[in-house]
């Protein structure tokens, strides 16, 4: 298939990223079963959940009409783990599409037919999303390449083109062609979480043209204390969030070395401003100062990945591919 060809739904498959979360997942799986059409396969897979989601699992394979993959990891690898493990058996299935989302959406009846409208136009496709309160949700589709960090005010108008291009990317929800994937390999698992989507989106843009499209094709089912500006949110974080955000700079700063798009003036300057980000977070939103450590920790762990001389990025799952 090339992506001009006509979209068949049995050729996606969505895979999902679940830990912990049973409740979440079976809203999710309970959307699957009324979305028409549906994908030919439901990845799922389990971050060694030690509640009851193999029986959620188990309960929904006569009724959703697509053939469940389901794997269980014996250990917690973090989002970052799960969609790299996910995105490789969907490859491996022969997806031709692969969309994938975390276990705290649900998907609208008829998302995987709108998705579908735009692959023979595009390889790395975004839709777009209800907040939980019903609200559209506000994405920063844009990053400013050198500094590698979302622009915080990206326009949120589509006009009459029905979409807008990207150089970032969103696990939740992210819709993406097997040639792509082919082409830049799996998502990175050493991010554990954060950073890992907005890169494989960025690296994807690199090599195809990625859009966000006007078209709601999911709604998030988990509220989240939020700090409303008005135009945009600013979520509650975590102790393990902040650690990440940081310590994963370097991983950014790596790919970004290995492409040759890194200036340590610029990408030093969007560190910079993650950092304060984070602190404005941690007061305004969480109104405490206890995590300022981790934020600290983060950076400290993250020199040690910059002087790793081993470090090398995911290579592409074409053997007659060049790495990145």
């Amino acid at each position: 298939m090339s992506a001009a060809a006509p979209f068949d739904p049995a050729s996606a498959t969505i895979a999902v990223v679940t830990y912990n979360r049973s409740a979440l997942l079976t809203r999710l799986l309970e959307s699957l079963v009324v979305m028409d059409p549906k994908p030919g396969h439901i990845v799922i897979v389990d971050n060694a959940s030690s509640d009851d989601t193999t029986a959620v699992v188990e309960s929904f394979r006569s009724r959703i009409g697509s053939e469940i993959v389901y794997r269980k990891l014996d250990t917690n690898t973090g989002g970052s783990g799960g969609f790299s493990e996910g995105m490789r058996i969907a490859y491996e299935l022969g997806s031709e599409w692969i969309w994938l989302m975390d276990d705290d959406v649900e998907v609208l009846p008829d998302g995987l037919a709108r998705m579908g409208v735009w692959a023979p136009r595009f390889q790395s496709i975004q839709g777009r999303r209800y907040d939980y309160d019903g609200s559209e949700f506000y994405w920063q589709y844009r990053v400013a390449d050198r500094m590698g960090i979302p622009i915080p005010f990206a326009p949120a108008g589509f006009g009459p083109s029905g979409y807008k291009e990207m150089n970032s990317g969103c696990f939740e929800g992210m819709f993406i062609h097997r040639d792509i994937v082919r082409r830049i390999g799996l998502p990175d698992p050493r991010f554990f979480i954060y950073w890992d989507d907005q890169l494989y989106g960025w690296l994807a843009s690199r090599i195809t043209t990625s859009v966000i499209v006007d078209e709601f094709v999911l709604r998030r089912t988990r509220e989240i204390k939020q700090w409303d500006m008005g135009i945009r949110h600013m979520n509650a974080s975590s102790d393990a969030y902040r650690y990440y955000i940081m310590r994963n700079r370097a991983h950014i700063k790596r790919y970004y070395r290995t492409v040759g798009a890194y200036s340590p003036v610029l990408f030093g300057a969007g560190t910079a401003l993650t950092f304060a980000k984070e602190i404005i977070r941690l007061l305004v939103v969480e109104r405490k100062v206890s995590g300022t450590r981790h934020l600290f920790r983060g950076l400290r762990d993250g020199r040690k990945i910059a002087r790793d001389r081993s470090w090398r990025p995911m290579p592409p799952l074409d053997a007659a591919q060049p790495a990145l």
